[in-house]
Order: structure tokens, then C-alpha cells, then sequence
């Protein structure tokens, strides 16, 4: 009982980190965007640089995670991280220097990743070391859950809050995150075995599988990346659905909240590449379903596949690098989410750059739809591989030692 205690302890300290570096710091943008441009003059081109400059902090977070291997390192780069997210949070509201906002969103990119990757390395490693099963579905409903809670909040604050006063009163929201974070996740056991005794052995998959792996990763990026950030405003200026944006964002979270939970069922029966491909599929759907059908059922509908297939993907990859690299989990998540990062900086700046030029965001979402599409190709090919490689492995000559 006491076991199953500890587990959820540890689990509820990732779900709190995650509402904090991506709910708190990261998504609350999102619900804010449309208040920020009629409040702040915060121009369309600028969203989209802020965005993207979001992610290249999430990029360079990714970066010095996939080169980290010392868990002690990681632990204290972690709990940084969520007060950085707490201060990130801050500064948005101090200011309405452009400027000053980016190094703000850099900076909330940054301990994105220390959330997101770190933290999730060491809830992994924590689980493989406890003999749990290797599942991140519960941690990663943290995401949904800041995503549903920052679209209620803004909803609720914006009766009586300018935009100013509500990022203040998630930097309040994100200190009492804070504490069960921090307390709740204890601190890594270095040794190379599990609780009982067994070694922990990586079993790395080959070149083509991760290049093969990181393109698939790469477009998942650029479907996830446009509707995570501009679908408020998309819904906005659609027709005979403005003022619901807040409403189709809310239904992203409530869709993504048990998501993790779900594929983690999904690929005990099917495997994790077939769910993979399945959740590609259905996020094409919902990507497509606001522009292509219109009106708010079609929107909400959509919203609900996307929050329920997006964080999926990203469950099932940091899920399947922890498998394959149970002792430094967080260095090949690292290295799968350069890819993930390097289309989230792309894909908005090229948003940007096209809803100015058409006046609108709608340009965005096909884009998003088409690179999900080779994404999903690339997911049945890597299907190929996966199997090559195993024929290749049984095949190999097993080596005895000597003595």
C-alpha cells in the first residue's frame, strides 16, 4: 500500500510540473493571444515570432537534455527549471515590450524542457526502478489538465482581469504548483539496478530506425505545433464563431487530460507503432475538421480528436526512448525532441508569415495537415524497419563468455 502511495506521490509531483512549465508558463499564451492583440497591440507577425522563439528555447532545453547523463545534474537543472517557468510567467506581465516578451517565452521554452523531458526522464527512471510498468499516461495528464485549466481560467478572468492582471494571477497559481512538485518527486538513486536487485540495460534501436524515427517525430511537430498555439485565434475568425475560441481551446485539454492514459491501453493491445499510426490519423481529422466542415460542433469535435491524439504521440515516443534507454532516458527524449522542436520553431513563423499574407491562419492548419500526412507514411515504413531489425537480431550469433 505504502508502494502504491510513493507511485502516486512521484506521479502527482510530474502531473503538477507539467500544468506548471507547459499549462502555467507555456499554454496560457495561447488563451491570452487574442486579449493580449486587443489589449496589448501585440501584432499577428509578432504571435507568431513569439511562438516560435518559444520553442527555440523548448529546442535548446532539448538540446542540453539528449547531453546530459549524470541524474544528479538533471534533478537540480529540473527544479530550476520550474522556478524559471514561475518567473517567465511574471515577466509577461511586467512589460509590453516585445522584446522583453521574447526573452520571456525563451526562457518558459527553456523550462518547458526541464519539465517535459527532465522530469519525465526521472519519473521514468524512477518507475523502471521501482519495477512499475513503464507507462507515462498518468504523468503526462498534467498537460491536458493545464490546458483545460488555463482556458477556464482565462474564460472565468476575463470578466474582471485585463490581460495584464491574469498573467500575474498565474504566476500566483504557479507557486502553489510549485510545492508539491518539488516535494513530492524524491531525489534520483544512481546505482545502475532495479529495487530488486536486476541491471538496467539499454537496448538501443538501430541508425535508420532513429532517423527514420526522428523525421516521423519532425512532422508530428508541425501538425501539433500550429493548432497548440494559433487555434484560438483560428476559431475566432471563422465564421459565426467568434468569442468561441476559448471554448474549442478548452475542449483540446479536456480531450488531451486522459489521452496518455488511453494510448497507453491502446498500445498494449496493438503495439506502439500501430498507435502511433492510428493517432496520426485521427489528428489529420482534427486538424482539418474546423476549415473543412465549419461551425462549432465541427470545431469542438476536431478540438477533442486533437487533444486526444497530439499528447498521445508524444506519450507513446518518450515512452518507447525510455524502453530502449532505461538507465538515460532523458538523452534520447532529448534527441527526439530536437526534431519535435525544430518544426515547432519552423511551423510558426511560417504561420505567421502566411496569415499575414492571406489575413488569416486557415493556410496554417492545411499546412499542418499535409506534413502530418508524410508523417504517418514515414510511421508504416518505420514499421518495416522495426521488424527488419528484430529478423536481424534473433538471427545474430550469441557470444559466450569466456572463463
Amino acid at each position: 500500500m505504502s508502494e502504491q502511495r510513493e507511485r502516486l506521490k512521484v506521479l502527482s509531483a510530474g502531473i503538477f510540473s507539467l500544468i506548471l512549465v507547459l499549462g502555467v508558463a507555456r499554454f496560457s499564451y495561447t488563451p491570452l493571444l487574442p486579449l493580449m492583440q486587443k489589449q496589448a497591440g501585440l501584432g499577428i507577425a509578432e504571435a507568431g515570432w513569439l511562438a516560435a522563439i518559444n520553442y527555440a528555447g523548448y529546442l535548446s532545453g532539448a538540446l542540453i537534455a539528449s547531453l546530459i547523463s549524470d541524474l544528479v545534474l538533471k534533478d537540480r537543472l529540473y527544479r530550476i527549471g520550474l522556478v524559471v517557468a514561475i518567473l517567465s510567467t511574471l515577466l509577461m506581465g511586467l512589460t509590453t515590450d516585445v522584446t522583453i516578451w521574447a526573452v520571456s517565452r525563451f526562457v518558459a521554452g527553456l523550462s518547458s524542457a526541464a519539465g517535459m523531458l527532465l522530469g519525465t526522464g526521472l519519473i521514468l527512471n524512477w518507475l523502471i526502478r521501482h519495477n512499475h510498468r513503464s507507462e507515462l499516461g498518468i504523468h503526462f495528464a498534467g498537460i491536458g489538465l493545464g490546458i483545460a485549466g488555463c482556458a477556464t481560467a482565462v474564460a472565468v478572468m476575463s470578466h474582471w482581469l485585463d490581460w495584464q492582471q491574469q498573467w500575474f494571477a498565474f504566476t500566483v497559481f504557479g507557486c502553489l504548483l510549485l510545492i508539491p512538485a518539488l516535494r513530492w518527486l524524491p531525489a534520483p538513486d544512481t546505482s545502475g539496478l532495479t529495487k530488486s536487485g536486476q541491471a538496467m540495460v539499454d537496448k538501443p534501436p538501430s541508425p535508420l530506425f532513429m532517423r527514420l524515427f526522428m523525421a516521423a517525430y519532425f512532422c508530428a511537430g508541425v501538425g501539433y505545433v500550429v493548432s497548440a498555439t494559433f487555434i484560438v485565434a483560428i476559431i475566432e475568425h471563422l465564421p459565426g464563431l467568434a468569442g468561441q475560441g476559448n471554448l474549442v481551446f478548452l475542449a483540446i485539454g479536456i480531450g488531451a487530460a486522459p489521452a496518455c492514459i488511453n494510448w497507453d491501453f491502446i498500445a498494449r493491445r496493438i503495439g506502439d507503432l500501430n498507435a502511433l499510426i492510428a493517432a496520426a490519423v485521427l489528428q489529420i481529422i482534427g486538424i482539418l475538421l474546423p476549415v473543412l466542415v465549419g461551425g462549432l460542433l465541427a470545431a469542438i469535435f476536431g478540438a477533442l480528436l486533437f487533444g486526444g491524439t497530439f499528447i498521445g504521440m508524444v506519450s507513446l515516443v518518450l515512452t518507447m526512448a525510455g524502453r530502449y534507454y532505461p538507465t538515460r532516458p532523458a538523452k534520447m527524449m532529448g534527441k527526439m525532441t530536437l526534431s519535435y522542436g525544430a518544426a515547432q520553431i519552423l511551423a510558426p513563423a511560417i504561420t505567421g508569415a502566411l496569415a499575414t499574407r492571406f489575413g488569416n491562419y486557415e493556410a496554417g492548419l492545411y499546412l499542418a495537415a499535409g506534413v502530418m500526412v508524410v508523417g504517418t507514411l514515414l510511421l508504416v515504413l518505420l514499421k518495416g524497419v522495426e521488424k527488419r531489425d528484430a529478423a536481424a537480431r534473433s538471427e545474430a550469433p550469441t557470444v559466450c563468455p569466456q572463463g
